[in-house]
């Protein structure tokens, strides 16, 4: 007969569990030590990280992780349960099958809807973090967020698609819906600035479509960064905006982070002159500075056709920030004149030399050259 042992302190902490249960008597004990022993001789390894990965159809996964989303799984959820699923039906027998992807349900709503990291997002880097190494995962994650960021969402293909799961407006399908770049991985903003942009509330189905469709965006986009890793052929794109690294110059030492810094620090500068009795146009659009080149100051002047969150930046030649017109403000539509004096965002009088004004809307950017000649 086999014999197995069972250690000092696993013996007490079954016997305080056994006067706790009100259970008495060596035959109890008996019991409980025995179950423990069995449990012991059939206990089976956990599946050593990171998880086996198997390349994925991308559209596959889009519907799936659009399919999740309206069936109980929400964003976060969403994204990695389409892995998860997908790779448990690649495999059967591997440790997909066992992990159950309402673990990610807090991720809705950028973390029980406290706004914060977009769910998709945090489904994104859970799924990305069980299959690659620790080093590696902060390249494919970056890829993926900085691609949320800055790219018009939902994609053309997201609105295209045909999904199983279809909500009707009307009677009719909601088909394309409005796309912005969001300009952070942030929840808040993200979600806030497609409502303005599209007209529509957060409670709207619209919108919940829309997130829908990120959820199918954002996982199709993972499964394009790990398909490519596990071929050894993935090359990263990702870096930090001009924004960023123009902020990180003198915060550097007390800041980290790879956010755009007017997601949440948004102070004009300036204050935008409206320009009385201009002709309003149906998107935005940014004229060329007058004088150019300048002496003393130019005038940018600039038109949004809805309530936008709008900046207005000036980089040197380089792709350095130095001065931020309108730092990420709520403006109404209408034609605006900024003007510049040739300063930086400490007032300070800069180089004369080629300067490039950035106009950034919801779904609009722009950039002209200004010629500074003092």
């Amino acid at each position: 007969m086999e014999k197995t042992t069972i250690t000092r302190k696993k013996f007490f902490t079954n016997s305080t569990k056994l006067v706790i249960g009100g259970v008495a008597g060596v035959a109890g004990i008996n019991m409980l030590v025995n179950n423990q022993l069995h449990a012991e001789n059939t206990e089976t390894k956990a599946a050593p990280w990171p998880y086996a990965y198997t390349e994925l159809n991308v559209e596959a996964v889009r519907e799936r992780a659009h399919f999740l989303y309206w069936n109980g799984q929400d964003c976060a959820s969403g994204v990695f349960g389409a892995f998860v699923q997908l790779l448990a039906e690649a495999a059967p027998a591997g440790p997909w099958v066992n992990i159950p992807i309402e673990i990610m349900l807090f991720g809705r709503g950028g973390g029980a809807g406290w706004g914060s990291l977009c769910g998709t997002l945090n489904g994104a880097g859970a799924i990305i973090s069980m299959v690659t190494s620790k080093l590696d995962s902060t390249a494919l994650i970056n890829e993926v967020w900085s691609w949320y960021s800055s790219e018009k969402l939902p994609s053309v293909t997201a609105n295209a698609k045909t999904y199983t799961t279809q909500k009707l407006v009307g009677g009719l399908p909601i088909g394309a819906l409005p796309s912005n770049i969001s300009g952070s991985v942030l929840c808040h903003p993200s979600v806030s600035q497609w409502c303005f942009v599209a007209d529509k509330k957060v409670a709207d189905i619209e919108r919940k479509e829309r997130c829908a469709r990120l959820a199918g965006d954002i996982a199709a986009k993972t499964a394009e960064v790990l398909n490519a890793y596990i071929k050894l052929i993935f090359v990263s794109t990702f870096h930090d905006t001009h924004s960023v690294t123009g902020c990180m110059d003198c915060h550097k030492d007390n800041t980290l982070t790879h956010m755009e810094c007017v997601s949440c620090h948004s102070e004009a500068h300036h204050q935008s002159t409206v320009v009385q009795g201009a002709v309003l146009k149906s998107a935005s659009v940014l004229n060329e500075a007058y004088p150019n080149p300048f002496m003393s100051s130019t005038n940018i002047q600039f038109t949004i056709p809805g309530r936008e969150k709008v900046r207005l930046e000036i980089y040197d030649i380089k792709g350095s920030l130095v001065n931020s017109l309108i730092d990420s403000d709520f403006m109404e539509a209408g034609s605006y004149k900024e003007t510049w004096d040739g300063t930086n965002n400490k007032g300070e009088a800069l180089k004369n030399g080629i300067y490039l004004a950035k106009l950034t809307t919801g779904n609009y950017m722009k950039t002209i050259k200004i010629n500074y000649a003092k």
